[in-house]
């Protein structure tokens, strides 16, 4: 749920497990979207140091995410350019995440080919494959940020909270009653782990609908259980909830380690050993599981 992208592990990480098959639909932070966009868009980011002095770099328009620093023309440009995206008459309109990212990564797409950088942005890549990218709180980026902005100038794009959440229900809910199971691989912790996790209660606790939770729990995380919080939280407590299939249980993975340490080895161990996987297409499928999920819903209720 950190922002893994100004790294460079999206370019080096998730866009070639996308591409492979391996990631069926995201969840994500805004900050990771919005930092995707500036590979796209060819701008730098560097390494520097952590321990740089923040007053000096202000002075000087550097903006730094622990030891990654860049201009801050980076921001003011990904800024001008999804104001100029945002501003086209195929947004203006009210929506979900999905579809305002897939609609992103179109024209991302075109960057790409524009500039010869295919493979460098997430969004770009899962307009390209079809795969679902949700954020949990769109107005908690700097995307989001200027969607606000838009609208105080009366730009119609609006983000329909609700729709992701019965979306994403939906696609586990489609799943799991064509006889297939749900996997999570969880990179971090906060607001994104809870709503690929929520998905269950939503299913059993909200709309009544039978489920028994998530198969498959990977995660890797920096967090304490012991706090309480929910970044922490251990998959057992989890099953409690009903977000785990406690037959399941025995199988979950939970390590404590950096999330950019272990997501390279565990990208480089798959891309390995594994076959090229089935693409889900799951963006395209996302209304019709949808209406599925309201049908059953709406049965259960009479």
């Amino acid at each position: 749920a950190g922002a893994l992208t100004p790294s460079g592990l999206g370019v080096s990480c998730l866009v070639p497990l996308m591409e492979k098959g391996f990631m069926d639909w995201i969840v994500a932070t805004g900050a990771n979207l919005y930092h995707d966009i500036h590979f796209a868009l060819g701008l730098q980011l560097r390494q520097g140091s952590p321990f740089c002095d923040d007053t000096v770099l202000r002075r000087e328009r550097v903006v730094r995410i622990y030891d990654i620093l860049f201009d801050y023309q980076v921001l003011l440009k990904t800024d001008a350019f999804l104001k100029k995206v945002f501003s086209n008459k195929e947004f203006q309109k009210e929506m979900g995440t999905a579809e305002l990212h897939y609609m992103l990564g179109k024209y991302l797409n075109q960057e790409e080919e524009g500039r010869g950088t295919k493979g460098s942005s997430i969004l770009a890549a899962a307009y390209r494959l079809a795969i679902p990218v949700y954020t949990p709180s769109p107005g908690d980026s700097s995307i989001g940020m200027n969607v606000a902005a838009l609208s105080l100038i009366g730009n119609k794009l609006k983000i329909d909270v609700n729709l992701d959440v019965n979306e994403t229900a939906a696609i586990v809910y489609g799943a799991k009653h064509v006889g297939g199971k749900s996997g999570l691989i969880i990179m971090g912790g906060g607001s994104p782990k809870n709503f690929l996790l929520q998905t269950e209660p939503q299913i059993q606790e909200v709309l009544g609908l039978s489920e028994v939770g998530h198969d498959y729990f990977i995660q890797i995380t920096d967090a304490r259980p012991d706090t309480g919080g929910l970044s922490g939280a251990t998959p057992s407590e989890a099953i409690s909830w009903g977000k785990v299939n406690p037959e399941g249980l025995p199988d979950t993975v939970v390590a404590y380690l950096d999330s950019t340490i272990a997501l390279p080895i565990i990208t480089a161990y798959v891309l390995n050993k594994s076959t090229t996987r089935e693409q889900k297409t799951l963006y395209e499928k996302r209304v019709q599981l949808h209406e599925a999920l309201k049908r059953d819903y709406l049965k259960k209720r009479d």
